[in-house]
């Protein structure tokens, strides 16, 4: 995706890189997310699918299934139509993730999503369908490096990790790891009685830049139960992304 045309960066919300058309209704939801790490792990595709509802089709490249741990923090978070609303605009979150495809839209399955403010836990939980947990988070960025302190209230499950980008920016290219990795836009839920949801995303192609991380502690994926291949990720990062978001719909007709 290297040559990709200029207009992908002169129009915020052009979507003619995304491989299927958005819902055709209004967007619902803006935000912005920052100084993102993605941490990504091999797993065996028998064991992850032990870990994800059989309705929804596992992704794998090369034969492996993979597992982001992906901690950042979000900022402008607003309703459409309304302004931010003071102590809900902006807080830390962070991911655990794998990749599926419904339909030939590829997307993201969470297994889940810790978040320090209280409120945007229960409304996701409520309108989202998605397993968000809250706990004490802190966030400190020094220059390029980020510390980033994760511990949720209700268990055991820790991060710690102080990460850097260590190149310039690039796009992901074609068919490469990196963009089987990032550029998915949509998630992918169920709703109470199994049925399989989809929520629509956009955002530019992900301006990525290699990294490094130094990852103190890292309980999130065990302590759910999660077993990869090995504890040394594939690293990326990105410094800024806007993105806008849809209603859930179901996933297939």
């Amino acid at each position: 995706m290297k040559d990709q045309p200029k207009h992908f960066f002169d129009n915020q919300w052009d979507d003619s890189h995304r491989s299927w058309s958005l819902p055709r209704l209004p967007w619902t939801m803006k935000q912005t997310w920052n100084d993102l790490l993605f941490a990504h792990y091999p797993i065996k595709i028998d064991v992850l699918r032990k870990l994800v509802p059989t309705v929804l089709p596992i992704d794998s490249f090369d034969g492996m299934g993979w597992i982001g741990v992906v901690p950042f923090h979000m900022t402008d978070i607003r309703l459409r139509g309304l302004p931010p609303v003071p102590g809900t605009d902006r807080f830390p979150e962070l991911n655990v993730r794998t990749y599926v495809t419904v339909d030939g839209k590829p997307g993201v399955y969470f297994f889940s999503l810790d978040a320090s403010n209280m409120l945007a836990v229960k409304t996701a939980q409520t309108v989202y369908h998605l397993p968000y947990k809250f706990a004490d988070m802190n966030v400190q960025r020094s220059g390029d490096v980020i510390d980033y302190k994760s511990k949720r209230r209700s268990g055991s499950q820790i991060f710690e990790c102080t990460y850097k980008p260590t190149s310039e920016p690039y796009l992901a290219e074609k068919g490469s790891f990196d963009e089987w990795l990032t550029e998915r836009y949509c998630l992918y839920t169920l709703n109470n009685r199994g049925v399989p949801l989809r929520c629509d995303i956009l955002h530019k192609p992900w301006p990525l830049q290699h990294a490094e991380a130094d990852i103190r502690q890292n309980t999130m994926l065990t302590n759910q139960g999660i077993h990869v291949e090995n504890d040394k990720p594939i690293l990326h990062f990105a410094k800024t992304l806007e993105v806008r978001m849809w209603p859930l719909v179901r996933a297939t007709d």
